[in-house]
């Protein structure tokens, strides 16, 4: 289904045209590492006016690869506050944590946290697991260096948008199944978790931003290694697969309705909804993915970032 001007939202259809355009970056495997390039060439190690922010690097599990680990903290921190585990998007191909810095200042302006953002490889570089390891790995980092941080090992929030909300799905599911560390709430939004491409024709969206087309790239490149060895999908790499939600945390998530993720969004709900799992959700009608990062202005960008924020802080006060 082509998403076309009159089907979005009014706030978004000023911005049909220009936001089409950022799909064909992951397109071409070549434009997706030089746009890559480019971001870490501009943002990587850039601070965040009004935080207190460091860096680290620590070494992956397998010893090949060193976590650049972003760590922001409150100005006035006052004793140890809880951890806020955030990965970004970029459809497990793009991206760093300083573009998600908008967020990350309002999580702590909104609720006193320390944030803890890895630079997780991108499946380019090298595909699953190693993307996943870095988010898993770098919770048990944080952890056990909460006193390090000033932080409370037993106050641990995830959270991350579109593969980054997929990766929030699936180290949750991991420390579910480990009990390597607890999670207080999560807050998937809009994840990525669904590697299964469906039949329906309804359900091929083409979409600004990301669409199904783009979707089957990221999802391609992510799963190359077990795709070539012919192995089978594991749930901590696509979550969807999961069929046990039992002891999952809180969880607090939203989804356009003009986008590829709104099935897989809304089936995670209904799973952690029979469990039993307190969940907060909202479907955003006519909307397309991503909408709330890239069109800022926009009065429903606004309302979904308000909706997230909110959501945040009513977990925080309820959970924490």
């Amino acid at each position: 289904m082509k998403v076309t001007f009159s089907m979005l939202h009014p706030d978004l259809q000023q911005h049909y045209k220009s936001r089409r355009f950022l799909s064909i970056l992951v397109k071409f495997r070549w434009l997706t590492k030089l746009t890559n390039f480019f971001i870490n060439w501009r943002a990587a190690g850039r601070n965040i006016d009004g935080l207190n922010c460091d860096e680290v690097f620590i070494p992956s599990s397998d010893g090949s690869w060193k976590i650049r680990i972003r760590i922001y903290k409150p100005l006035d921190q006052d004793g140890p506050l809880p951890i806020l585990l955030y990965f970004h998007g970029g459809g497990y191909i793009l991206g760093n944590p300083e573009m998600s810095g908008e967020v990350i200042k309002r999580f702590i302006a909104t609720r006193p946290c320390v944030v803890i953002a890895p630079d997780y490889r991108k499946a380019y570089t090298k595909p699953y697991p190693a993307g996943f390891n870095d988010c898993y790995e770098t919770v048990l980092w944080a952890a056990r260096n909460a006193n390090r941080l000033c932080a409370r090992a037993d106050r641990i929030i995830v959270a991350g948008h579109s593969a980054g909300g997929g990766l929030a799905a699936a180290v949750t599911l991991k420390l579910r199944d480990t009990e390597e560390a607890q999670i207080a709430f999560q807050m998937p939004i809009y994840p990525m978790i669904d590697d299964k491409q469906p039949d329906d024709p309804s359900r091929d969206i083409d979409s600004p931003i990301w669409n199904t087309e783009k979707n089957r790239i990221g999802w391609k490149a992510y799963l190359a290694e077990l795709h070539r060895d012919g192995t089978s999908i594991p749930t901590y790499a696509a979550p969807s697969r999961n069929e046990d939600y039992k002891n999952f945390p809180p969880t607090i998530t939203f989804v356009g309705t003009l986008e590829p993720f709104l099935w897989e969004t809304k089936a995670y709900v209904k799973s952690l909804r029979n469990a039993g799992i307190a969940v907060t959700f909202r479907e955003f009608e006519n909307c397309f993915h991503g909408f709330d990062g890239v069109t800022p202005n926009a009065a429903i960008s606004k309302a979904a970032r308000d909706f997230t924020f909110r959501s945040f802080a009513e977990f925080y006060d309820r959970y924490i």
